[in-house]
């Protein structure tokens, strides 16, 4: 047997999908998360996966994992002391940034932490110009001094990011090797490794965070390489990036930055695969976790790359799936407002204590809670029965909170649901109508644990008609590791308008990011038939400040490159905001190349029509609680693993499975396809 392993740790549950290759067998698991060392979860959950399939350590032949290890980090501020060597001039920078107020109405609302503190942000003399030639050469000694003066201060790591630096990479390597000299245990970065763009606050910020979460990363790598040797593990594993691909370890402890969205990447990953088998090119995904939601659109069977994105208030150049996250998940708490109105989230019980229904001393309702008051969640068991729910705990919390407001259990029960619905639905409504794509052309595809359990309200909130929930719904992103490529991504800035005299230094650009792309094809060991570059181009018009992504076509950048880099932005810019102005001049920002080593994935065979009836697989009968009939109504219950290719389910009903529940609303259907995908209909 030849096992392939995806892991996915999240803050409260770590998913596991098994792969076998060799026989096609797909298998999941789930154990609880542990916060005090991810590491020990993921082992924990390996060991106990491998011995439910009856395999072994030595059978595993890829091993890949998401984490939100320099996500939480980051959001929490348990990063280590940074300090930060910049351009005699910019020591401010990183506090004043844009001048932007974060909510322009709110007198109150705070700014996030600064990460490096004034007395750790030290200047020194040198200076580029704007063409990347040296005004004033580098002080060295003014860099020994700074170095000198951040240990005494007992820095772990230190940032390096001078003014223009992208352009030009003298003065930041020389700085780089002084500062490994006086301070050999830090962990440095310089803002031409992390991020050689344009915009020098946003590439200072990136290369902070980058430094500041630096060693947080390179000690959990060391403790999970150190379990998974114990455990037997004997490839080398595999960690996600923020753009859907995979990269090693080594690369990871290096631009941990790269992964701070990694977590839901992969399920985005999994969905393009999936929607492809199923028939749909147009999908929103709808992943529900514990703590957050995660939405992203696709058209055409692809997610867009978005090279920037804030991250808890602070902005992050580097590429990433265009994912919009909100404090919207099945431990998001609800709670009564000063205004005395019911509110969800974004404060989450977590993995521990959890929903109030585990019975761990939590007393907050969640929209778990919620969920088990209304019985659409088994009142009694979850995960297949491995985890006990205690119904009249949840009963007890929803009941105070009912009492806040005025209402009785079961309307403040789905009170609860529909407020999540709304904030799920405004999510959506912000990568779809807000950049010009209409919610009812696209396919809802439900996954994460609570995924399916909210889908087909907020398919109706929505008016959305189909929606498609796959075979392993709850651990979907584990299984998008199975799915995924090596992948690397490439930039570099040159600010030019799109005219013929631009073309040598478009070209020579474009000829220095391959070189790039194939010295990381020889690192990885990528096979030469196994390579595939894309590239793109940031553009705008002349006198803008934001830039939309259009594809570069293969081959020599000639003429006729230019002519369609000018009909693909225009077309880009009609779909983004409704027109485009004809005869403006056009500016290219950045040049953007995407390598991609091309692996063995898990494949999938469709299966014969095995007819409609579903019969075999209702295994109970269940009230369940619809605000449409304003009581209980008595819903058959199937389990989804005896459902059958062809087989179809009348609303309402309820289909449970180990990694999460679905709900099929009165007026609704499903119908199992090929590839044991559940697709339902409005």
């Amino acid at each position: 047997m030849a096992w392939r392993i995806g892991v996915d740790s999240g803050g409260t549950f770590t998913d596991l999908c098994l792969f076998d290759e060799e026989t096609g067998r797909l298998e999941i698991w789930k154990v609880p998360s542990t916060p005090d060392d991810p590491s020990r979860g993921i082992a924990n959950g390996a060991e106990e996966a491998l011995a439910e399939v009856g395999a072994k350590a030595a059978d595993i032949s890829f091993l890949g994992h998401g984490t939100t290890v320099a996500t939480n980090a980051l959001i929490e501020l348990r990063g280590v002391k940074t300090g930060l060597i910049v351009t005699d001039g910019f020591r401010d920078l990183l506090e004043i940034g844009r001048q932007k107020r974060p909510s322009l109405y709110d007198m109150n609302a705070d700014k996030p932490e600064i990460l490096v503190s004034r007395d750790l942000r030290r200047e020194v003399p040198e200076r580029l110009k704007s063409d990347g030639s040296v005004d004033v050469p580098l002080d060295e000694n003014a860099v020994r001094e700074a170095a000198r003066l951040l240990a005494r201060n007992d820095v772990k790591a230190i940032a390096i990011c001078f003014l223009y630096g992208f352009l030009n990479t003298e003065h930041e390597v020389l700085a780089r090797r002084i500062v490994a000299e006086e301070l050999p245990e830090a962990f440095v970065s310089a803002s031409h490794a992390v991020a050689p763009e344009f915009r020098e606050y946003e590439r200072l910020s990136t290369t902070v965070v980058n430094a500041y979460l630096g060693p947080v990363m390179q000690r959990y790598i060391r403790r999970l390489q150190k379990r998974l040797a114990e455990l037997g593990v004997a490839v080398a594993p595999q960690l996600t990036q923020s753009n859907g691909g995979v990269i090693g370890f080594e690369a990871a402890a290096e631009l941990p930055v790269r992964t701070v969205l990694s977590g839901p990447s992969t399920g985005v990953v999994a969905a393009q695969a999936i929607g492809r088998m199923a028939g749909f090119e147009n999908i929103i995904t709808f992943d529900v976790g514990g703590t957050s939601s995660d939405v992203a659109l696709l058209q055409g069977g692809v997610c867009k790359l978005t090279g920037e994105a804030s991250v808890h208030g602070y902005p992050i150049k580097a590429p990433m799936l265009d994912i919009h996250t909100v404090g919207a998940g099945g431990g998001s708490i609800a709670h009564v407002d000063s205004g005395g109105l019911l509110k969800v989230g974004p404060q989450s019980a977590g993995a521990d204590p959890g929903p109030v229904c585990y019975g761990r001393g939590a007393t907050e309702p969640t929209v778990t809670d919620a969920n088990v008051v209304l019985q659409t969640l088994n009142p009694v068991e979850i995960l297949g029965g491995r985890m006990k729910v205690e119904r009249e705990l949840a009963v007890a919390a929803v009941q105070r909170l009912a009492d806040k407001l005025g209402l009785d259990l079961m309307e403040t029960a789905q009170g609860i649901i529909s407020v999540v619905t709304a904030n799920m639905a405004k999510a959506i409504r912000v990568i779809s109508v807000q950049r010009g794509h209409d919610p009812r052309d696209y396919a809802l595809m439900a996954f994460g644990g609570a995924g399916p359990l909210h889908a087909a309200r907020l398919a109706k909130e929505l008016d959305i008609s189909h929606v498609i929930v796959p075979r392993t719904p709850g651990t979907l992103c584990a299984l998008g590791l199975l799915l995924t490529d090596l992948r690397a991504d490439f930039a570099v800035s040159r600010l030019m308008e799109l005219l013929p005299e631009s073309l040598p230094a478009v070209a020579e650009g474009f000829a220095t990011l391959e070189r790039q792309a194939v010295e990381w094809f020889e690192a990885e060991r990528t096979p030469p038939d196994r390579r595939r570059i894309t590239r793109t181009a940031d553009m705008r018009y002349v006198g803008q400040n934001y830039e939309l992504s259009v594809p570069v076509p293969a081959g020599t950048v000639d003429a006729g490159t230019f002519e369609r880099l000018a009909e693909g932005f225009a077309e880009a810019h009609r779909q983004r905001f409704g027109f485009a102005a004809e005869g403006a001049p056009v500016q290219i920002v950045t040049l953007r190349v995407e390598a991609a080593g091309l692996v063995k994935k898990a494949e999938f065979a469709p299966l014969p029509d095995a007819g409609p009836d579903a019969s075999q697989a209702v295994i109970a009968e269940r009230e369940v609680y619809f605000p449409e009939a304003g009581a209980f109504v008595v819903c058959p219950v199937y389990q989804r693993d005896r459902l059958k290719s062809g087989n179809r389910i009348d609303g309402p009903a309820i289909v449970e499975q180990m990694d999460t529940t679905t709900v099929v609303l009165p007026g609704m259907s499903a119908a199992v396809d090929p590839y044991l995908n559940l697709i339902l209909k409005v």
